[in-house]
């Protein structure tokens, strides 16, 4: 099977955010036949089961079906408290509803993440992988993409000129069809072993 709709989203929705570059440069750097469209999280509400039972709002509607149609999903998170902002906890949340028929239930997610600290999201990228483990996404071993020092591998335009990492995630999304096959396959064969962190 070829062509791979992925749904994209970033943690952030603030104009100078790294990871919505980061997503953007994804787009420019996917393999031909993987296809990112971009979500934005910012008019979602916060999880309220009274709001849930009355029926999905419209914009949580069109992103758990955003989600359901898609191949993968590819995930963008900055580093708030040692964790994950309260934006993408809401995007979880909805998400995850309800538990055994989720969208995210069995669905490919990579995850990567970018922050001028000198961990690039590690903390925050293990926070967002306990969560998707709970829901049971099919979530993309390492080794993940962590952009420490941000404002060193971007421009001012935000564009991502740093060679390295563009190889990093370039070699990352190649990874992430690769892992989409695997799992459409469902051949049994286990996840591969961990690999060792990668940090441009």
């Amino acid at each position: 099977m070829t062509g791979y709709q992925i749904a994209a989203f970033a943690g952030s929705s603030r104009a100078g955010s790294y990871n919505q570059a980061l997503l953007r440069a994804a787009r420019s750097l996917a393999p031909r036949d993987l296809e990112l469209h971009t979500l934005t999280l910012d008019r979602l509400p916060f999880y309220n089961a009274d709001v849930e039972a009355a029926g999905d709002p419209p914009v949580v509607a069109e992103f758990k079906a955003a989600i359901w149609k898609a191949d993968g999903v590819l995930i963008a998170t900055p580093e708030y408290n040692n964790g994950i902002p309260g934006m993408l906890t809401t995007a979880i949340d909805w998400a995850s509803r309800f538990p055994g028929r989720s969208p995210l239930l069995g669905k490919p997610v990579a995850i990567m993440g970018a922050s001028p600290s000198q961990v690039g999201t590690a903390r925050a990228q293990t926070h967002l992988r306990q969560l998707l483990s709970h829901v049971q996404a099919l979530t993309l071993p390492p080794p993940e993409v962590l952009v420490a020092q941000a404002h060193e591998r971007f421009d001012a335009d935000l564009e991502l000129t740093d060679e390295t990492t563009r190889a990093l995630l370039q070699g990352f999304l190649e990874r992430f069809v690769r892992w989409i096959d695997r799992e459409r396959r469902d051949d049994g064969a286990g996840m591969p072993p961990p690999l060792t962190s990668a940090r441009p």
